[in-house]
This record gives structure tokens, sequence and C-alpha cells, in this order.
């Protein structure tokens, strides 16, 4: 089995050529679509029940406040439970901090092969690189990560991350990597997949693994997926590593059945996943199966500075179920590959500029409708929308402006161009005399409006002032009756 070297990839600071030529594949928007319309159905169908729907969003929400309030305490009590349990806790500020443990962990045990069950967090930090680079060979065994992964790519969605591919691009992949014959039997692709991944399992010295939810009160991890590649990885490798952003913690067990009972019903309307993992140690004395060693990477990069802000702190709720990106005007045309991040769509946009700095992100803020269809669908209740407007706001200030909690990077201030448009615009709308000017002098010479008008033109119709201002009308309306 082969897998190609990952290649260029687009970056946020290019988001709006990204779209753009996102925008003019077809296939990819016909893929996309018909995906986005197949997931928000079978959500619609598995959440039908509007009360209980509400009500279990309201709990989700609460549970996830709770814990983030208490989020030091209840790391710290992680932390003593799951050493007591025989794991081996890694604090990591940065990706390469990160990088760095996971790399030495896998070095003391001169290992080649890592295999890997689906974490969003190794994105993140770019792992597979990293090792790449000194010599140790990770595979991805999730389905969608290992289409990716063979084509060169990053997950384009944090739930599905080939959604972006046809069963037809898949097949010709297969085809090239592991010589198989070309089919567009979907169960046949399976099928090959996993003859391939099997020996992988087998022969790796390490397998790592995400996590979904960390229990602070027994030590548990949790682990959610459908393929049983997540309990391959976690169990017949001899090192287990597990990691996952510090904001993944829960205080109580007794939290994890509600969010159990949305995260697969928001994220892929299924009812419940095929396997539910709860992971709490390596192997024991008289256990015959489970790695022999395990070690838990709690990740921060940037997750603090959201933290210490109350409004961006409910960023941090996220449960990663991807509900927002399904049903997202904009994320549902262009697709998770122009947005240039690991965390794409409408979550994306807001965890990003933590995660990198608003220097390179500021664009991201801006691809938004404000239709606020991910404020209707998200579990525990973000305020996606809201975030929204705070990032657009803090991405136009000032580099020497004081502000209580500046995000991450903060962002340049306004063009030359933006700031001549909002000077007019203040200088219009401040007074009476100046906006009766305005309006009419843009009634009276209409007919003189340019066709190009400062890029609004590139992808929209010219604006035309109406030939009767609102006043005008208002007034020849009352002189009728």
């Amino acid at each position: 089995m082969s897998t190609q070297t990952v290649h260029f990839h687009p970056k946020p600071e290019t988001f709006k050529q990204n779209a753009r030529e996102a925008l003019a594949d077809q296939p990819l928007r016909k893929s996309l679509r018909t995906a986005m319309d197949m997931l928000m159905g079978k959500r619609k169908a598995v959440l039908s029940d509007e009360e209980e729907l509400q009500l279990l969003r309201t709990l989700c929400e609460h549970i996830r406040q709770r814990s983030l309030s208490r989020l030091p305490e209840l790391l710290e009590q992680l932390e003593a439970n799951l050493t007591r349990l025989g794991v081996k806790i890694h604090w990591a500020e940065t990706p390469d901090q990160a990088c760095r443990i996971i790399h030495g962990i896998i070095a003391a045990h001169d290992g080649k092969l890592m295999v890997k069950g689906k974490s969003m967090v190794s994105e993140e930090i770019e792992l597979n690189h990293y090792l790449g680079e000194r010599g140790i060979k990770a595979v991805e065994s999730d389905l969608g990560e290992f289409i990716v992964q063979m084509a060169g790519e990053k997950p384009t969605h944090i739930v599905m991350p080939a959604i972006h591919k046809t069963k037809e691009q898949v097949s010709e992949l297969f085809h090239q990597h592991l010589d198989t014959p070309l089919t567009d039997d979907v169960d046949r692709l399976t099928g090959f997949a996993r003859q391939a991944l099997r020996d992988v399992y087998r022969t790796a010295d390490v397998g790592l693994s995400g996590v979904n939810f960390a229990v602070a009160e027994t030590g548990t991890l949790c682990l959610v997926e459908n393929e049983g590649n997540g309990r391959l990885s976690t169990t017949v490798p001899p090192v287990h590593i597990a990691i996952t952003g510090i904001e993944k913690v829960v205080a109580k067990l007794s939290d994890i059945p509600p969010l159990y009972s949305l995260l697969p019903r928001s994220a892929i309307g299924q009812n419940i996943t095929t396997y539910f993992n709860m992971i709490t140690g390596p192997r024991r004395s008289g256990e015959l199966d489970g790695p022999q060693e395990m070690h838990l990477v709690l990740l921060d990069n940037g997750r603090s500075q959201a933290y210490a802000e109350e409004q961006m702190r409910r960023t941090l709720q996220c449960i990663r179920c991807g509900a927002c990106m399904n049903h997202c005007p904009v994320y549902t045309r262009i697709g998770g590959a122009a947005y240039g991040t690991t965390y794409p769509g409408p979550i994306g946009e807001i965890v990003s500029p933590h995660l990198l700095g608003l220097d390179a992100t500021r664009d991201l803020p801006t691809a938004c409708t404000m239709c606020g269809a991910c404020d209707e669908v998200c579990p525990v209740r973000i305020p996606i929308t809201a975030q929204m407007r705070r990032l657009r706001e803090e991405a136009q200030r000032a580099p020497d402006e004081k502000v209580p909690h500046p995000i991450r990077g903060q962002g340049a201030s306004h063009t030359l161009a933006e700031q001549w448009a909002w000077r007019t615009f203040d200088g219009i709308f401040s007074g009476k005399k100046a906006y009766r000017a305005f309006g009419w002098a843009a009634t009276t010479f209409r007919a003189l409006t340019p066709s190009s008008q400062l890029g609004w033109t590139n992808h929209r119709k010219p604006m035309k002032p109406a030939a009767k201002t609102l006043h005008e009308l208002m007034k020849e309306r009352q002189m009728q009756k």
C-alpha cells in the first residue's frame, strides 16, 4: 500500500481566491449539494420531536457551560484520575510542542509506523507531516481520512473528511495506489480499504486517536465512531497516544448521555453510532488485550485565549458535530478546502482566529450570510453569528487600539478605501441636511451611476438609486389621501 505525500494546500490568507476556484468547480458543487441535502434530511428525520430537541439542546448547552466554568479545576482532576489509572499526561501549549511530545514517545519505542484513528486535533497540529519528515509513517485508518491522505489532500469536513469526493474518484485513487479494479460499488471500495489496513493495525508500533469527551470524575476518555478503526487503533498497537484540546473535558460521567444523544443525530442523522469506546487506561494485569502503555496529550493552541473572554469562551462549547457546516449556504457551495483551515465552515470561522490569529484569518468571519442557520442547528447553542460579528469588529481594529481581551494576532486596520467609505457614510448619515441632500442628488443624477462600483460589481449587479426617495414617495401618498 502506498500513500501520496501531502502537497500544496490552500491557505486562509487566500480565501477569496480559493472560494472563486471552488465556485467554478461544478463537480464539487454537485457533490456538496447532494451530500448536504442528504445530511440535512437525515438530521431532520431523527430530530422530529421539536420539544425533545430544544430540551436536549438546553441541557447540553448547560453541561458544556458548566464544564467550561470549572475548566482549570476539571483538567487537574482529569490528570489526577488518569495518572492513577496508569496514563501518562502531557501538556502542550503549541502545535510544535504537541508534535515534539508525540515524536518523543514514538522514538522512545524505536517506532516507525503509526496507525491513526480519526483526530481533527492531529490535523490541527499537522502531525503527519511532522512525523514524515522524521522518518515515521502515519497511516489514517478512518475511511474518509484514508481517502484524502491517499489523494494528498486534507479533510474538508470535520465529520466526513472525503465528502467532496465521488465514488468514481475514490475508485480511481484505489486503482492507482492499491492496484484494485475500478468499480462504483461502495461496499467493494470499503472492502479494499479494510484489506489494505489490516496489516497496518497488526504491525503498527503506535496507535493514535482523538477524544470526543474526557470525563474528569472517572478519568474516562470517550471515543465515538462507526467503523471500528478507532477501537483497533487504540487496542492493537502496544502504545496508544490520545490527543485532544483542553476544552473537551466534562465534569461527570452522567454528562455524557445527553451529549452523546445529540452528537450523532446532529452530525449524520444517526440515532447512535456503531461504536462508543470508553477508555480508562492501558492493559491491566490479567487482561488479554489493550495497549501496554498509554499517553494523553492535552493541547492548548489558543484555547486559553478564547477561554479568558466570556463572550468568546462559548466557542469552546463545540462538540464537533459539523451540523453548522451541513446547513451553511456558503460551505455548501465552496466546500471545506477553500477555507484553508483545519476547521472550515461556520465553526471554523470563529475557532480558527484563535488558533491561527486574525492576521491570517480576517476574511473568514466575512464568509457568512448571517442567515442564522448555524445558530438554529447547533446542539449546544453556540451563538455563532454573534461571534462572527465580534470577530469582524476585531479584524478591523487598529493595531495600536487597546482592548481588554484582544483576539490572537490582532487584525489589520481598515484599508484607505474602507476608511474613505466609512467616513463618507458617517458624513452623510450623521445629519438630516446631509442625508436629504444626498438623497436628492442620488435620485436626480441616478442615470450617471457608474457600472463599476469599488469591487461590489465583481459578483453583483450595480446598485442604482430609485427614481424617488422614500420621503418623496410618502409625501405623494399623503397628498393622494
